[in-house]
This record gives C-alpha cells, structure tokens and sequence, in this order.
C-alpha cells in the first residue's frame, strides 16, 4: 500500500494505467536512449550502461531496473496532450531522462548512497570519480541529442533544459547546505525541493508541449504543472525515505535519517515547536550515525510533531494546483488521460 489510502479496485485500476503509460514510454524511449549511451567512449559508457541496469559491473548483458521512466513519461504525454505525437518527443524525453540519471549518479555520491534500485549504486563498484564523470557525459549527452534533432522546438528545447540543469545544481547546493544548518525554514525546503526535483518534471512537460508546437503560455502552464506535481513527488519521496520498506524501494530502512538530511516532514517537525520536535532536533545534534532504536525514534518523533501529516496534506494540495495548471493548458482536458494516470501514480506510489 502506498503512502495514502485508496481502496484496492481503486488502486488496481490506477496502477494499471500508470504502468501502461510507463511501459509504452520506456518502450519508445529505451532504443533512442540506448544508441544515445552507445556513441559514449568505453570509460563512460560501462558505467552509465550498469547505472541503467543493462550491464553488470563486469559488462555482460543484465536484466536490472531502470527506473520508473516518470519524466519521459510525462514529455511524451505532453506532447500528446496538446495535439503533437509521442513519436517526435522521443529525442526531448531521452534527453530528459538522461539527464535525471546524471542527478542519480551525482546525488548517490553526495548522499554516500551504498544502492539504487536494488544494486549497488555506481560509485561503490567504479569508485566516485568515475559515477561523477559517467554522470557527466549524460548530461552533455542530453544536450548533444536535443542539439542533434532536427525538429523545430529542439533549439529552445536545449536553451530550457540547459536552464533546468543549472536550477536543479541550485536546489542541491541548498540541499547540501541545510545539513550544516540547524535554522532551515520550511519555506526554503520547499523552494529546494521545487528546484531539485520540481524543476525537471516542468521541463519534462514544457519539452512535451514545445515538441507539439504549443502556444508559449500553454508551454508555460504545463511547466507550472510539472513543477506541482514534483513538489507533490518529493514530498511523497521523503516519505518513502523514511517510511519506506527497504524490499520495495531497494534503499535501507530510514536512509535519509541517518544522514540526518533536512527533508520535508523533517523540517516541518523541527519547526513544529512540540517536545516531539524538540526531541528529534536532540537527535539530530550528533554526529555519530543513529541506531536502529535512535532511527525509530526520530521517525516516530516526526509523527507525532506533525510531520507526516504535514507532508501528506501539502502532497495532496499540490497536486490539486498541478491539476489546476492542466486545465490553463488544455482547457477542455481532450488527451490528458495519461497526464492524470501519472498524476495518480505520484501521490499513491511506495517506491
């Protein structure tokens, strides 16, 4: 069960949507994403292949998981929804999702993150200047794919990833910050987590519609609702990072507090002004790694500061306002059908 409620034919349907919308996106993307890793040179190229789980560590073909595919989900979707066709989007949603594994590769060094996905992550089996380098290339990857496309929007598609590039390295440098911090309000939370994850799935959706030949405030509603839907998908995350269970997220148990990170719920409950907060910010004040008991205890203090309620309510109210700014760009809602299986997706997922 996800970290809201539903009742199970409710949740069946809607996960099955999801995961048609997912699957047909990964089926599109995958081949372009692919050659895209092929024209790297060998040093960077076994790294990302294994990032993506289609090598193991040794370089035989592999099986692994490759991740949801949201963000090129959505820039394929997009497109669609505001008349163009999921086929000229392909070279937007790889660069997209290209783009998203250079934050991975990057942010499990940041983190110390010893797996993804239910493998070893990167770094711990090619070392860190190698994941940080891999993580690199994809990005100038996905710039050099937009850059090679001969479609129309392709020029402004590179000018407005590029600035999401630069706004996703802003959101985690405040991120990295607020773990030396002890005074992080939650209004600057939510603006590191509208620029760290919000700011790429608003790409990913204004790529969509740039692709389909949009008007520029449609262009700019649909980056208005990607951006809500990623507040409401970190806000989600941090739960997941807390609550989460380590066989479904392929993460330890209570990965993000022991790195004592300044997520969401977190945040809400230090600033709650309960013993319960006070307790967690006692926690918080080491330096050593936390038990498994001090781990229980400051999820725990969380719940009962406010913290978890806080991050399911404001998960909720953005993707309210999310679907506020899809009916500013498709007033009528003819073709969103996928955009709203994913919206769903977001808010009821465990992982």
């Amino acid at each position: 069960m996800g970290i809201f409620t539903l009742d199970r034919e409710g949740l069946d349907r809607e996960g099955h949507e999801a995961a048609a919308v997912l699957g047909r996106a990964r089926g599109c993307v995958d081949p372009a994403l692919r050659t895209a890793v092929a024209s790297l040179p060998r040093s960077m190229r076994r790294i990302a292949a294994y990032h993506f789980g289609w090598q193991d560590a040794g370089g035989a073909p592999a099986t692994g998981d490759g991740g949801k595919a949201i963000r090129p989900a959505l820039v394929l979707a997009a497109a669609q929804a505001l008349g163009g066709t999921a086929e000229s989007a392909v070279p937007a949603a790889a660069a997209v999702e290209l783009v998203h594994n250079f934050t991975l590769l990057h942010d499990d060094v940041l983190d110390h993150d010893p797996t993804r996905r239910h493998r070893p992550t990167a770094w711990t089996v090619f070392g860190v200047p190698d994941a940080i380098l891999a993580g690199d290339a994809l990005q100038s990857l996905a710039l050099r794919v937009l850059a090679l496309d001969p479609h129309p929007a392709a020029a402004r598609a590179v000018a407005r990833l590029a600035a999401c590039v630069i706004e996703l390295c802003d959101g985690q440098h405040a991120d990295c910050s607020f773990e030396r911090r002890g005074d992080v309000s939650l209004a600057e939370c939510l603006a590191m987590a509208e620029a760290k994850t919000g700011a790429l799935l608003g790409c990913a959706c204004a790529l969509g519609a740039l692709y389909a030949g949009a008007p520029q405030a449609a262009v700019e509603a649909m980056d208005a609702f990607g951006r809500r839907m990623g507040l409401a998908f970190q806000l989600i995350d941090d739960l997941i990072g807390i609550w989460g269970d380590p066989d479904v997220t392929g993460k330890p148990a209570g990965a993000d507090l022991t790195a004592r990170k300044k997520s969401l719920p977190v945040v809400a409950a230090l600033r709650s002004g309960t013993p319960a907060g006070d307790r967690l910010a006692a926690l918080y004040a080491g330096e050593q790694p936390l038990s498994d008991g001090q781990l229980r205890e400051a999820a725990e203090a969380i719940e009962l500061a406010g913290g978890r309620d806080w991050a399911q309510t404001q998960a909720c109210d953005r993707m309210a306002d999310a679907i506020g700014h899809l009916a500013d760009a498709v007033p009528d809602g003819t073709g969103t059908q996928d955009l709203l299986a994913l919206t769903e997706l977001v808010t009821r997922r465990d992982r």
